[in-house]
């Protein structure tokens, strides 16, 4: 499922940095101020150690995004995933994006996701070689690559990952959004768009700032995103 919200670059800002307490408002600020990508981490204490959030958050995010049609996209760093697809369906998620290691049964999750209505992801880790995409890049609706080792926030880009963002591209078609997360801010968004990047997730950069709508609205500008 192509979905019109990615066929421009967008930052996404990635809730796994707000503060809990005061998640609904904060997510509103955001959206005032543009952001129609709203990125949600889903960790399991398996497939990664930290455990986050599930199909509760997610729909209780469905009802401030509706007016705005900003999507929820949602990161299952589970293993297994295919055991909660329908979970994430029923909360209102938009994307839905698996990791290539986490489950054999790539194929099949990939098409539950789209069977649904959803665009389907398909995400790997930095040490995880691209030649999956070059099997499954017709089951696929976006493309993520992890520019740190996923679990926690805050770590340090990886610079390797320009490299292969470059890599990356040429194995897909030309309406997969290509998703960078980890490490992203005005530096490094800049030279990952220009390595084939079209959606930037970011967290300690924006919700982990002082005004986080301030952030995200320069973050924004800087890669092209329309912010509406």
């Amino acid at each position: 499922m192509r979905l019109a919200q990615l066929a421009s670059p967008r930052v996404a800002p990635s809730i796994l940095a707000a503060d809990f307490a005061s998640l609904g408002s904060q997510v509103d600020e955001l959206l005032d101020a543009g952001a129609r990508v709203i990125h949600i981490d889903v960790m399991d204490g398996h497939f990664v150690p930290p455990i986050t959030m599930g199909p509760l958050v997610v729909s209780a995010l469905r009802e401030r995004t509706k007016a705005s049609g900003a999507l929820l996209d949602v990161h299952m760093m589970i293993t297994e995933p295919e055991r909660q697809i329908d979970e994430f369906v029923r909360a209102g998620a938009d994307v839905i994006t698996v990791h290539a290691e986490a489950t054999p049964h790539l194929n099949y999750v990939l098409a539950e996701i789209r069977a649904a209505g959803l665009a389907a992801g398909l995400a790997v880790c930095p040490s995880t070689p691209l030649a999956v995409y070059s099997e499954l890049a017709a089951a696929i609706d976006l493309a993520l690559c992890m520019s740190v080792n996923p679990g926690w926030g805050g770590q340090p880009f990886i610079e390797a990952s320009i490299g292969k963002l470059e890599r990356l591209a040429p194995l897909l078609a030309a309406d997969v959004a290509i998703e960078v997360d980890g490490g992203i801010a005005l530096g490094t968004a800049e030279r990952c768009r220009a390595a084939g990047a079209r959606l930037f997730v970011a967290g300690s950069a924006v919700l982990g700032s002082k005004d986080p709508a301030a952030a995200y609205v320069a973050l924004a500008d800087a890669v092209g995103d329309p912010r509406r």
